[in-house]
């Protein structure tokens, strides 16, 4: 049996914030349980979900000497779906009322985080093969292990994965500052280890000292090896592609079937899709006001509202759209507030057209995914994307743009030999975003059989976490292979 702890700021059912945390609390069950002893541990957030604070249980404390504080670590533990789940506890670094806070608040905070994860280790008698670590949150875990850690046995033979889900954030301050913080050695502050542009950097630390790096698509393992997707940290990228791999992120089917979705007024599978889809569309108009209209081309729409994701182009050409096409929107999401503002424009303008809820809500993102004819992601850069394939799933066909895992789960539609999944373009331009909506709306109207098929097939893709949970047994098999030898650094 070999022994896999992932290690995060955050996991479902625990504390969420984006996509990460679907991630770690999804990928560890899918993991061969026969082969693989896999845990979890996250920080105990004062803000987590307070329902779960019944089942964990007390297992030992600590104290985390980061150089010349000394901060108590408490450890629980808890069970979920077969998954042994350890939470850090400390109220002075674990307080307020969101996981993140400033970032001179937060690197400290995470310093303390990757430490006494380490030091748990011989408390709760699990020594790990891989420790799987997650972003810049994580990043000084593999830096402490081959630093303050080096020349304890315990630790000797512990490989690390570390994974970039979004490249972007990277968990930088003040060398100064993060050198009193750790206690870690001034030396390994320079331009090859913790350095970058003149600042300490924990997703860098992370990158050096982890024996493997993983992103979350094959596409964007190449992105950010170039400086464009790099963010800064492209040469060092391209300096370890070697040991970077891009596996793509799956989906949990149990929580995204629309043969049994508890938030979807009609269940369906590919047999009746057609069928059922349009009474799921006809019931979301009908549910936000909009025009009764079979033959609107109904575009959802579920996503934070930055600039990352498109929405200066959705801007430049809504009120053509809206104008000149039999178009609807279904919008659900938080974000800029000029792109907020945006959406509540053009609700009031176009009442029978567009309907905008601003906030979160899983119920109605589900109605969305279910009800819509297309879904749009037309992204600047795009880790991997869940959105694409859970509007698949939903017999949503997609429209995006060529990038990262966009590029990768989105077949470009051939209208001759009637292939693929979705619609795409390459170029980040509005026109080139608007010619593909107006190409996939002429393929709803005027071969509404091709149509159909391609929302069967959609449904029958296997975006399901077996096969990447497979490519993170060969990951981990492979270092557990090299165990006694320095695969890092």
């Amino acid at each position: 049996m070999n022994n896999i702890l992932f290690v995060s700021s955050e996991a479902v059912p625990y504390i969420k914030t984006g996509g990460l945390a679907d991630v770690v609390g999804s990928l560890p069950r899918y993991i061969d349980s026969k082969e693989y002893d896999v845990r979890v541990i996250i920080p105990k957030y004062v803000c987590m979900d307070s329902s779960f604070l019944s089942e964990l249980k007390f297992v030992c404390h600590f104290y985390v000497d980061l150089n010349w504080r000394k901060q108590y670590a408490g450890i629980f533990e808890a069970k979920h779906r077969g998954i042994t789940y350890y939470l850090v506890d400390n109220e002075f670094y674990f307080n307020g009322p969101s996981p993140y806070n400033n970032i001179y608040e937060d690197v400290e905070k995470f310093a303390f985080f990757c430490k006494a994860v380490l030091l748990a280790l011989p408390y709760l008698d699990f020594c790990p093969d891989v420790i799987h670590c997650n972003d810049w949150q994580t990043g000084l875990l593999p830096v402490f292990l081959h630093t303050s850690f080096g020349s304890d046995n315990f630790y000797a033979n512990i490989k690390t994965v570390f994974s970039i889900h979004n490249i972007k954030f990277q968990g930088r301050w003040r060398i100064k500052e993060i050198m009193d913080i750790t206690g870690l050695p001034a030396h390994i502050f320079n331009a090859s280890e913790l350095e970058a542009y003149g600042e300490a950097n924990y997703l860098k630390g992370g990158c050096v000292y982890a024996d493997m790096i993983t992103t979350v698509s094959p596409s964007y393992a190449h992105d950010i090896t170039t400086p464009e997707g790099g963010e800064g940290l492209d040469g060092l990228m391209y300096a370890r592609r070697d040991r970077l791999h891009g596996i793509l992120n799956g989906l949990d089917y149990r929580e995204y079937d629309p043969s049994s979705d508890p938030f979807i007024a009609h269940h369906f599978t590919v047999k009746d899709v057609v069928g059922k889809k349009l009474q799921n569309k006809r019931e979301l108009q009908k549910a936000n006001g909009m025009g009764q209209d079979d033959d609107a081309f109904l575009i959802g729409i579920v996503s934070r509202m930055t600039d990352q994701k498109g929405f200066d182009l959705v801007a430049y050409i809504m009120e053509e759209m809206l104008s000149t096409m039999n178009v609807q929107f279904a919008v659900l999401g938080t974000g800029e507030s000029r792109y907020e503002n945006m959406f509540h424009y053009f609700q009031n303008k176009y009442p029978d057209k567009v309907h905008a809820h601003i906030g979160y809500s899983e119920d109605r993102a589900h109605q969305i995914y279910a009800s819509c004819d297309a879904f749009l992601m037309p992204s600047l850069f795009e880790p991997c994307g869940l959105s694409q394939l859970i509007a698949m799933r939903y017999g949503t066909i997609p429209i995006v743009r060529e990038t990262g895992g966009l590029k990768d789960t989105v077949i470009p539609y051939n209208e001759y030999e009637h292939t693929g999944s979705g619609f795409s373009f390459r170029n980040y331009n509005a026109h080139d975003m608007l010619h593909v909506i107006q190409y996939a709306k002429s393929i709803y109207d005027d071969d509404r059989d091709s149509w159909n098929q391609m929302m069967q097939q959609d449904m029958q893709l296997d975006f399901s976490w077996e096969a990447s949970a497979r490519e993170y047994e060969k990951l981990y098999d492979s270092l557990i292979g090299l165990k006694g030898e320095d695969s890092g650094m």
